[in-house]
Order: C-alpha cells, then structure tokens, then sequence
C-alpha cells in the first residue's frame, strides 16, 4: 500500500510547556517498531534526562549538548543506560552554512536543532549512519519539536549518494508559531 495516515502532534506556541506532550508523542512513535534510537538536545541535560527516565527500556536515548552539561543530569542520563555527548560542535553553524541554517529555521528553532544533533551524534559516531533515527529539540528551553529523520554525517548532508545525503521523513511534533530571537 502506498499511503498510509500518521499523526502528528502541533502546538500553537512553542515552548517547554510541550514537553511532556512531546516524549507522549515519542514514546507513541516508538511502538511502531521501526526506529530504535532517539537524539535529543538538552543544554543542560535536565531535558535528555526527562526523555531517559521516560523512555527508559525502549530505546536508546543519545542527550547533545552544545555546552557542558550540568553534572548531577549528565551522571544520571548515563547511570539511567542514555548517552550524554557534550561540549560537542555545531555543524550547521559552520561556515558556508548560513543558508542551509535558515531554510531549517523556517520550520522553527526546534526542527534546526532536531536535525543538528542527529549530525552530531553521527559525526561522533555515536549512532549508526543511514538507519531512521528520531531528533528531539525545543525552543529555548524544553522540548517541543521531535522528527524522523535518516541519520548521516554533516558532511553527507547534500551527499551525490541518494542513499548517504539527509532526508526528513515524518514530523512528529512541531509548534505552529516559531520564535525568532
């Protein structure tokens, strides 16, 4: 069959108000069996520990941040069984990737750091490459964006190998409004 419904969840505003919706969301999403692996962006680790201790036993759970975690949320993601990568790059803030950046940013703050740190995890060869992975991310604070997307190096982000360059295959959660700072 060729088509096929799935649901997505959108909120009006963005925010960390949505994250409880969003791990329900997630956690929903993993029941389908297919994925296995979920990338979230938590500056401070308090967020990545949330979906750890939610998701617990389902899959793995990978926490980037760009920054030093906080301790007490990064020895409790690792003791809970998750990854904790922090003080990691950031590839879409490189040079040459302005224009990438923004075209990712009209799907709001989240969506640009839900791709972001499927690309970190994969250049840190924490994940897999070429296998579906879920990315998770907010808008300042929280979570409030989760995708599907294949996971791949930035490098290979606009890879000649169909099989090796990015693609978005679902959106799982997303607010409506975006926030510009």
């Amino acid at each position: 069959m060729n088509k096929f419904e799935k649901v997505s969840t959108y909120f009006k505003e963005p925010g960390p108000e949505n994250t409880d919706d969003v791990i329900e969301a997630v956690s929903k999403r993993l029941e389908e069996g297919d994925i296995n692996t979920v990338v979230v962006a938590s500056t401070s680790g308090r967020t990545g520990l949330k979906f750890v201790e939610a998701l617990k036993g389902k899959a793995k759970i990978v926490v980037v941040s760009h920054e030093k975690m906080e301790k007490e949320f990064k020895e409790k993601i690792i003791a809970l069984g998750g990854i904790a990568a922090d003080e990691t790059h950031l590839p879409l803030h490189e040079r040459g990737m302005d224009d990438v950046r923004n075209a990712f940013y009209t799907l709001g703050q989240g969506f640009k750091v839900a791709i972001e740190v499927i690309l970190i995890a994969c250049d840190k060869k924490i994940i897999e490459p070429y296998k579906d992975v879920i990315g998770v991310a907010g808008s300042g604070e929280g979570s409030d964006t989760a995708i599907v997307a294949r996971a791949i190096t930035s490098k290979e982000i606009f890879s000649k190998d169909t099989k090796k360059k990015l693609e978005v295959r679902e959106i799982i959660a997303m607010p409506l409004k975006k926030k510009w700072w």
